[in-house]
């Protein structure tokens, strides 16, 4: 069989050195670059064009991780995305299959499925567990946001309304700061509201949050 060879991008360097063991260890899979930030990831997914991208959704960098998802697969079409992450809310998996991952495997998950999900992404096959594909199948999508907010602008209207800041908004989301300030200029403008009390009464009348 054809080696498969593996980008690993992980900000921890102890978890990463765990991966590159797990990986290196089987006969199939090579880790031919690893990264410890966005930037990093890029250029080794550029650089090496490998078949598969072990990505962690949190890591360093001017873009997020599945804000660069995007570009992964716009410049390196034959690379295959296994998103690896602690989060298990279907959201996040979510946003990780739009931005075009493959795989979305849990930190707390064993080895074999770990590994299960990177042969999987090498032959173009997607992957997610039982669990957090039910979870999937069961919970709807968000409903169509009002007066012609996307989707990610009325989640911004919501965590604004709550009172969280930019940088919270962003970490909670996976976005840059920047992109926030984008996203809630561009929500502002459509709704004709500037100040957080204007956004909290309009997401109060609309549904967007409770007063309780």
């Amino acid at each position: 069989m054809p080696t498969i060879r593996v980008v690993l991008a992980e900000d921890h360097q102890v978890v990463r050195a765990g991966l590159r063991l797990l990986l290196s260890a089987e006969e199939d899979i090579e880790v031919v670059a690893e990264a410890g930030d966005v930037a990093g990831m890029l250029r080794a997914v550029l650089g090496h064009k490998p078949d598969v991208l072990v990505l962690a959704l949190t890591m360093p960098g001017t873009l997020t991780p599945l804000e660069a998802l995007p570009l992964v697969r716009e410049r390196c079409a034959s690379t295959a995305t296994v998103v690896l992450t602690m989060h298990d809310d279907p959201a996040y998996a979510r946003c990780a299959f739009r931005g075009g991952a493959l795989g979305y495997v849990l930190k707390r998950a064993t080895g074999t499925e770990f590994l299960d999900a990177v042969r999987r992404a090498a032959g173009g096959q997607a992957y997610v567990n039982g669990a957090m594909g039910a979870k999937l199948a069961v919970l709807p999508e968000s409903p169509v946001a009002p007066d012609n907010l996307t989707e990610r602008e009325a989640a911004v209207l919501h965590l604004v309304a709550l009172g969280h800041t930019n940088a919270e908004i962003g970490a909670q989301m996976f976005l840059s700061v920047r992109t926030v300030e984008t996203h809630r200029a561009n929500l502002q403008h459509k709704l004709g509201r500037s100040t957080r009390a204007e956004l909290v009464s309009y997401a109060l009348s609309h549904g967007g949050i409770s007063e309780d």
